[in-house]
């Protein structure tokens, strides 16, 4: 019964990781379309969501399998109550990479417009992902604690893309409808961020027991 058991917890990893290529595959389109201008890429962004939302149903319900058809002992009850809280974190960013893609959809925001530190937060969200996700599936205490301390560099990140964009108006009017459409994509970055490192947070707890205080933003 064990054995079968590992083997379904095992299965739940594989699915996770699955989930999380599918969130950083959606989060790299929505960036490639953002930086290029390609509506087709934007547009695979978004279809993109209902795939993330399918896969978040699917292990929904092998963990309640698990958790009801199985005894599981303090720490596989852990790990397999933290993968329910992540995906929901994990869902959301798929999300906001869909909202990414859909306000580059609008037309408004040229190619020459895009700032490096939005790009900068692109690279920076997908690695804090990654990395969470990554955690969970090794168990990796220091590696989860990494990604919370990494959000600082997204808000920093966050920041000075307003900068840009004060700039940007300031150096034309006409550029303010495309400067509030990009402070609201460094916006949704900065939440991928969030949720990030709430996954982290549930990692965490997966490996200690212990969830800290005001982990849900």
């Amino acid at each position: 019964m064990r054995i079968r058991f590992d083997e379904q917890l095992e299965y739940l990893k594989t699915q996770m990781i699955q989930m999380g290529a599918l969130i950083e595959g959606a989060i790299a389109k929505a960036v490639k379309a953002l930086i290029s201008g390609d509506r087709e890429l934007a547009r695979m962004a978004v279809a993109a969501d209902e795939e993330i939302d399918q896969k978040e149903r699917e292990i929904e319900s092998l963990c309640l399998k698990l958790l009801l058809q199985q005894q599981p002992v303090a720490r596989d009850l852990r790990q397999i109550s933290s993968a329910l809280k992540m995906i929901t974190d994990m869902e959301r960013i798929g999300d906001q990479a869909a909202d990414i893609s859909e306000i580059t959809l609008l037309g408004n925001i040229k190619p020459e417009q895009n700032t490096s530190h939005i790009s900068d937060m692109a690279i920076a969200t997908i690695k804090m992902v990654s990395d969470s996700i990554d955690a969970y599936v090794r168990q990796d205490l220091e590696l989860a604690k990494a990604v919370i301390e990494y959000d600082d560099i997204v808000d920093e990140l966050f920041n000075d893309v307003k900068h840009d964009m004060i700039k940007l108006i300031h150096e034309d009017p006409d550029n303010g409808e495309s400067a509030i459409d990009l402070m609201m994509i460094a916006k949704y970055f900065e939440r991928i961020g969030d949720h990030a490192t709430n996954i982290a947070e549930w990692v965490e707890f997966s490996i200690t027991g212990k969830h800290r205080d005001g982990a849900n933003r």
